[in-house]
């Protein structure tokens, strides 16, 4: 299957800054892509290149397997900045003026749009009375007025509370069910790690990774077990002559092994051997903030 977006090789440098390095990816279709690094890492750039709003200085990439044109471009909702609503107009009021403009879709494609990001039941309320996330929920339905296959944001918690964070990454999660694809530009570990089936790792404008989420987590295998002695089931672990995670708040015992290797009956086998019944045996994923730090330190 074609890539949504196909990345090769691009570059872009600030005089003597270079903002990116040579960075390659593709986006599958049907994907919640993350772009993910520290401030500075390019993440933006990026975004601004693929829209067109920035010109690189090598390199190329196509839309659909093709280059881009506008009509490729009609396909492509964006939010790389929030748009400029009037707070004393209605949401569908903004979003008439937003269409005007772009002339992107229709009178009808406006109740479509305030009902996928729900926002149909406020329609007519003014927008200085929404919340942040509702705020950021009709700056998306924005950039989906015309029905695009795709969606590019950046940073689309960027500012928001706990509840507006949550109400978009609900809502991210919603647009790909309905078969959008999602870029999404992001510095936050949770946020990526919670919504993206897949993800690329900048620092400093070079790719450090790219892949399936959980493949970039997986790196290695990391089981953790619980009994009801922790202190016997340490020292039985220890044995086993493996690294080890100890959280006696938790009681649990955490042991790394290479990616593959844990062999989940015979870590059973041991313990039960020298007397201790698990009350848990898990492998766990680890976390994407873990690996993040060991990739980019």
């Amino acid at each position: 299957m074609t890539p949504v977006l196909s990345i090769t090789n691009i570059s872009k440098s600030y005089g003597y800054i270079k903002a990116l390095k040579g960075v390659s990816f593709d986006v599958p279709e049907g994907s919640v892509f993350g772009i993910l690094g520290p401030n500075g890492s390019g993440k933006t750039t990026l975004l601004g290149i693929i829209m067109d709003v920035l010109r690189q200085n090598s390199g190329d990439f196509l839309w659909f397997g093709k280059p881009g044109s506008p009509e490729q471009r009609r396909r492509i909702g964006s939010l790389l900045e929030t748009p400029n609503f009037y707070t004393y107009l209605s949401g569908t009021d903004n979003l008439k003026i937003t269409q005007a403009i772009s002339g992107r879709g229709n009178r009808k494609d406006i109740d479509m749009v305030l009902k996928k990001v729900n926002l149909y039941e406020r329609r007519w309320a003014s927008f200085k009375s929404f919340s942040l996330g509702m705020k950021q929920r009709l700056a998306i339905g924005a950039a989906l007025l015309g029905n695009p296959k795709v969606l590019v944001l950046d940073e689309p918690t960027n500012g928001l509370d706990p509840v507006g964070i949550a109400e978009i990454r609900k809502l991210i999660v919603e647009l790909k069910e309905q078969g959008h694809t999602i870029i999404m530009a992001s510095h936050l570990l949770d946020e990526v790690e919670k919504v993206c089936t897949h993800a690329a790792i900048l620092k400093t404008g070079t790719l450090i990774t790219t892949g399936l989420v959980d493949e970039i987590m997986m790196d290695e295998d990391v089981v953790e077990l619980s009994a009801v002695d922790f202190q016997a089931l340490k020292n039985v672990i220890s044995q086993l002559g493996k690294e080890m995670i100890l959280d006696e708040r938790a009681g649990t015992v955490q042991i790394v092994f290479p990616k593959g290797m844990a062999k989940m009956d015979e870590i059973n086998r041991h313990c039960f051997n020298n007397g201790i019944v698990l009350t848990q045996l898990v492998l766990r994923k680890k976390r994407l903030e873990a690996r993040f730090f060991e990739l980019t330190n």
